[in-house]
């Protein structure tokens, strides 16, 4: 017999459906860029409240619907928290090299511009 599961599950890519332009159009807004090299730092996952964004609650939402619709994040629910990681080996297989590239474009531009 199967039990019908209440958890919440949220829609995701799949790994052949991820498409470069997304990807990069994800990767363009800064508050966006600052969730990517916040989960880049650690293989843990961070609940949405981890992140203090300098924007209002709906907009954080919308940035990380963005992430995980391009396929640069994946979120899932453990009780009542969202959690977050990078699909790091999607991106990897995909599109190789690219995320290390933005990370550390992102780095010298922040050393550049401080």
């Amino acid at each position: 017999m199967t039990s019908v599961s209440s958890a919440r599950v949220l829609d995701h890519p799949a790994r052949d459906e991820i498409r470069l332009e997304s990807v990069l159009h994800a990767l363009s807004d800064p508050m966006r860029m600052r969730v990517v090299r916040e989960l880049a730092t650690t293989d843990d996952e961070l609940s949405c409240s981890y992140f203090e964004l300098p924007v209002t609650k709906s907009t954080t939402t919308h940035h990380f619907r963005v992430l995980r619709e391009s396929g640069v994040i994946q979120q899932i629910y453990r009780g009542t928290a969202k959690l977050n990681c990078l699909r790091r080996d999607d991106l990897e297989a995909l599109f190789p090299g690219l995320l290390d590239s933005v990370l550390a474009a992102a780095e010298g531009q922040d050393a550049r511009l401080t």
